[in-house]
């Protein structure tokens, strides 16, 4: 029997990196023949890490560093080494095989792995991350109990607007377009209003420079049924009760 997918899901980018131990790479290796989704994340990983691989611009190396390399280079042709013979090539009998070059130091091949290692992770992350949101939103649209509310812009924005999309039992879904860019050190948040006396926020939101924003929150499964949500402009990080003005409100139907 296959194993589930979630036992290997971390080891993808160690194993483009050949990170693993031997028998890790076995077991990886053994599931990932059967796994569509683990061979899809790894096609994508080393077309990442061969992307990142040409990106890197081009730098001189240090003083130092070409020093080094320099006096190795200078070692080298001063070694006298005698040639290799072989018969059968080149001049009767003889052929000169000039030694071979220094390897490249271990700290720079150690180095780059890192890189590699510290950017693939990022990406890794990145990937799973959005993967979750995009099924947080699908499973919260095909909800039975889904509840729309549309929120409309307040005098500080008023061409903004926003819809939300809340289910109990699976979360809630905000898209807004429209909305000023927040200034240095605020930040936009959700609020649901039921009848609890306090406001409970959902989450934060960041718009892109055209003003359009798609959020997924996992809600509370105690959440009393919303009344209304708005959107407020507040400090970076959030705060618990609303204290800034209000861009968008809407009342559920």
């Amino acid at each position: 029997m296959s194993q589930p997918h979630e036992q290997f899901a971390e080891l993808t980018g160690l194993y483009v990196l050949d990170a693993l131990t031997d028998a890790e790479r076995d077991a990886f290796e053994a599931h990932a023949a059967g796994c569509a989704r683990c061979m899809a994340e790894i096609r994508e990983l080393r077309r990442t890490a061969a992307a990142l691989a040409l990106s890197a611009p081009p730098a001189a190396p240090s003083p130092a560093v070409r020093d080094r390399l320099m006096a190795a280079v200078s070692a080298d042709r001063g070694t006298g080494a005698p040639g290799v013979k072989l018969q059968g090539v080149g001049a009767p009998g003889v052929k000169t095989v000039k030694p071979a070059r220094a390897p490249i130091a271990p700290w720079l091949a150690a180095a780059a792995a890192l890189a590699l290692a510290l950017a693939l992770a990022g990406y890794v992350v990145e990937l799973r991350r959005g993967a979750r949101s995009e099924q947080l939103i699908a499973a919260v649209l095909a909800a039975p109990d889904l509840a729309r509310i549309d929120l409309v812009g307040q005098p500080t924005a008023p061409s903004a607007s926003a819809r939300a999309f809340w289910s109990r039992s699976r979360g809630l879904v905000f898209t807004a377009s429209n909305l000023p860019v927040a200034p240095a050190g605020r930040v936009y948040q959700l609020w649901v209003l039921s009848s609890q006396p306090a406001p409970t926020s959902a989450g934060l939101l960041k718009p892109d420079a055209s003003g359009r924003v798609t959020a997924s929150f996992n809600t509370p499964a105690d959440l009393p049924q919303p009344v209304a949500m708005a959107v407020t402009l507040e400090p970076e990080g959030g705060v618990p009760a609303p204290t800034g003005d209000k861009y968008l409100v809407g009342l559920a139907n």
